[in-house]
């Protein structure tokens, strides 16, 4: 698994751990929906600013995020 899966997959686990929709993240990180599903599903390279803005919308942070088992594989 490369990094832009590792990064959608937590994304996604995330998410659904907050009983939240695609629609309702994109809306809460002025992200577009689409774009946040191309990014779940691994085929986006992102920006800092967007990492940022979806991370701090799913109520996390940096350290947080990236302090997961599946990025230390």
């Amino acid at each position: 698994m490369n990094i832009k899966e590792k990064f959608g997959q937590k994304v996604r686990t995330l998410r659904e751990e907050k009983s939240m929709s695609i629609e309702h993240l994109a809306n809460i990180s002025n992200v577009d929906r689409n774009y946040i599903s191309d990014i779940e599903k691994g085929k986006r390279n992102l920006s800092i600013e967007i990492m940022e803005k979806i991370i701090t919308a799913l109520e996390s942070d940096f350290t947080g995020f990236f302090n997961d088992k599946i990025f230390k594989k």
